[in-house]
């Protein structure tokens, strides 16, 4: 297994307010995707299976991430693509059931997979959540893609059994099927409340570019 950074520090356990952040996630209802456009033929492309937080909810999806990393490629490497198959409040059993069709339709060469948060903020077993990102890592691999798994974390509040259960979930998934992860996609603007929006609940535009360089790290030497 390939771990883009080696552990998540201590000081995001704290302020409360991070509490109100994921509760609200899982408050965001989930909404119909748009069937993924298969890209010409000439290039890969990068899938990106993920919730709230990749679909670029409260701001211009032309400002999230995840178009952010298309402008990108298209201006470093024209042969990659990407192919934004993420919704608003989406479980990894929502994403499971969405892959297959998704896989067959973009073909990519990578997937990118950021869900989670809501399995947990539901109350779901982290075991169910390990099984449906295991079972979506071998079908990406199964179809030919190297996959990125992205982690997030749960609050302390939820009792230190399930929050260490639910960290250990995306590690296990990635070293048993040894792909790479990134353990904490807010992990540099988790402290920052002027980087989320007014509701203090998703990053704002102007941090986009910050994850951006954050999941930039472990993807690009995918991208090679």
């Amino acid at each position: 297994m390939k771990l883009a950074y080696d552990g998540v520090s201590a000081r995001i356990q704290q302020g409360l307010w991070w509490v109100v952040l994921l509760v609200a996630m899982a408050l965001v209802a989930p909404v119909q995707a748009k069937a993924p456009v298969r890209a010409p033929a000439t290039t890969k492309t990068v899938l990106v299976m993920g919730d709230s937080l990749s679909a670029g909810y409260g701001i211009d999806v032309r400002q999230g991430w995840v178009s952010l990393l298309d402008q990108r490629l298209k201006s470093t490497n024209a042969r990659w693509a990407v192919v934004n198959a993420s919704v608003s409040g989406e479980t990894t059993a929502g994403g499971l059931s969405r892959l297959p069709a998704a896989l067959a339709r973009a073909k990519p060469g990578v997937v990118v997979i950021e869900l989670g948060a809501n399995d947990g903020l539901r109350g779901l077993p982290v075991r169910d959540m390990q099984a449906n990102l295991d079972r979506m890592v071998k079908l990406s691999k199964a179809s030919g893609a190297k996959v990125l798994v992205i982690g997030t974390r749960m609050p302390p509040n939820l009792g230190r059994a399930y929050t260490e259960g639910f960290a250990n979930a995306y590690a296990t998934v990635a070293r048993t099927n040894g792909v790479t992860l990134l353990p904490f996609f807010l992990e540099p603007i988790m402290l920052d409340r002027a980087a989320f929006q007014r509701d203090n609940l998703h990053p704002t535009a102007a941090v986009q570019p910050r994850l951006l360089d954050h999941v930039w790290r472990p993807l690009a030497p995918m991208l090679r």
